[in-house]
């Protein structure tokens, strides 16, 4: 049998290392059915402070490799790798880990293998809420408070998953191989009731586990940059009306799995925590047999056959599981289960300063704000450090179409969807000696296409042009020798002349 080695990396705001339930001792149980030898040496539980306020998620992946080298490497056998399994926030601290140390770098890294369990790779909606407020939904931080700095990292549109998850999208394709890494995601789309916090309705949003985004969890994502064109004079004024698509890019395919009845956390249905040691509980084994066969991946061609097999099981998961009927005592209630879309919009000008004064409208069939179809909008959520950053959570169902279901609970009407997306952008400031100008990418099947994808998310970059008046900089000549210069400018006009 082949010698597995397999490090735990948990999630955020984790106190105990009990948080790994019995899943260590069911895979070490179930090894030996996949031709591994994996005994209790060859598992390493990994624990690290992220409840502290100046720790952020790159100190904690300095730390990582410092215990990988002194805690793992020396217990491999010679040329052997370990394979690492995380959890939620684990799965943005081994990314960065290896980002940091071993991306682009000629040695190997001691890291095969990446599995992660309900990863939080583009942030959780949950991370908006604050510090405080997270703690008191005692279901997921058991009243601890989490700490700031990794909390920052996790908001939806950070700076710093925005450039992990860019990086990944343009250069990940060469990392990945026999000679590099092989990562997977999975992830639950249900909701543990019994856990739902009636304070906050992001704990049993739809499209989620019921703190990560199931889009959020894919690494299957897409990059876009938009730029607004040059000024030009139109009527006697400045106009630069034109946004137009520069630069698209998909990330490398990767293998993502929904898998059945399971959320985020907790004993009953938690991806990590609720599986049981006993090799007879069913209601483990589609986890258990997922993880097995990512680790079990050797070739680029079995990791794009798993993508394209993870492809199909998750969308018969997600078949089986559209209508989900909550039966109470005084009757039922249901729940659709949805294909959502994730997308991030960020901002800026053509000298690289964020924009943070901005209206963003989306536009349908012949660019009409209002073709949009009903109920195709979810949430929206803007950074609160990088105001520039705005996050759209879309119903990709409703947008993209479906034909009517029928089921003995209920019935959904057949959905038309829409076929074009535009977007106006109107920034400020509008006026003044450095400003901007509105602008609008008339809506296209094209945009639509790029923009929207179910189970993944979507950056889009938004490149306006600024604006500056030529009265910000000028020299005036001296008119009288015998007078020196006194000429008041403090209420000068911008006037119509820019900087070209």
């Amino acid at each position: 049998m082949k010698s597995l080695t397999i490090a735990f990396v948990h999630g955020y705001s984790v106190t105990n290392t009990d948080t790994y339930g019995e899943m260590p001792n069911r895979l070490m149980r179930e090894a030996s059915t996949y031709g591994y030898q994996l005994n209790i040496k060859h598992l390493f539980l990994g624990r690290y402070i992220s409840f502290n306020d100046e720790v952020r998620l790159e100190d904690i992946a300095r730390a990582l490799e410092q215990a990988v080298q002194q805690q793992i490497v020396p217990n491999l056998e010679p040329g052997e790798r370990f394979a690492c399994i995380t959890h939620s926030t684990g799965g943005p601290v081994a990314r960065t880990w290896w980002s940091n140390f071993y991306k682009g770098q000629k040695k190997t890294c001691p890291m095969s293998h990446l599995v992660m369990l309900a990863p939080a790779n583009h942030g959780s909606a949950l991370a908006q809420l604050g510090k405080s407020r997270l703690s008191r939904i005692s279901s997921w931080f058991n009243g601890v408070e989490p700490g700031q700095r990794v909390l920052d990292w996790l908001e939806l549109g950070s700076k710093d998953a925005w450039k992990l998850n860019k990086d990944w999208i343009l250069n990940g394709q060469g990392a990945i191989g026999p000679d590099g890494i092989f990562p997977f995601s999975l992830i639950g789309q249900d909701i543990d009731r019994k856990l739902y916090d009636h304070l906050n309705s992001y704990t049993g949003e739809l499209g989620s586990d019921g703190v990560v985004r199931v889009a959020s969890a894919n690494q299957n994502s897409r990059y876009v940059k938009l730029t607004q064109a040059a000024p030009k004079r139109v009527n006697g004024s400045w106009q630069a009306k034109d946004l137009a698509i520069s630069e698209f890019k998909q990330a490398p395919k990767t293998p993502f799995r929904v898998v059945t009845n399971k959320s985020h956390s907790g004993d009953t249905m938690g991806i990590m925590k609720s599986l049981s040691r006993e090799l007879k509980d069913s209601k483990s084994a589609e986890t258990i047999q997922s993880i097995f066969r990512c680790i079990g991946v050797t070739t680029l061609k079995a990791y794009e056959q798993l993508t394209t097999d993870f492809d199909a099981e998750t969308a018969e998961v997600q078949r089986k599981g559209l209508i989900e009927v909550d039966k109470k005592l005084f009757g039922k209630k249901c729940f659709i289960h949805d294909r959502y879309s994730m997308v991030l919009f960020r901002v800026f000008d053509s000298e690289g300063y964020p924009v943070t004064d901005f209206d963003l409208i989306l536009t349908g069939e012949k660019n009409n704000p209002n073709g949009l179809p009903t109920g195709f909008f979810a949430d929206r959520q803007c950074n609160n450090v990088n105001k520039s950053t705005v996050t759209y959570f879309f119903n990709y169902d409703v947008l993209h179409g479906r034909q009517r279901i029928v089921s003995d609970d209920i019935t959904l009407d057949q959905l038309p969807g829409m076929k074009q997306l535009g977007l106006i952008i109107r920034p400020r400031p509008d006026s003044g000696f450095s400003r901007y100008l509105p602008c609008e990418i008339v809506a296209s099947k094209e945009l639509f296409e790029k923009a929207f994808q179910p189970n993944a998310t979507t950056m889009i970059d938004i490149e306006l042009q600024r604006i500056v008046s030529s009265e910000v900089f000028q020299f005036e000549p001296l008119t009288n020798e015998n007078k020196g210069p006194d000429m008041d400018f403090h209420k000068t006009d911008p006037g119509a002349g820019i900087v070209g």
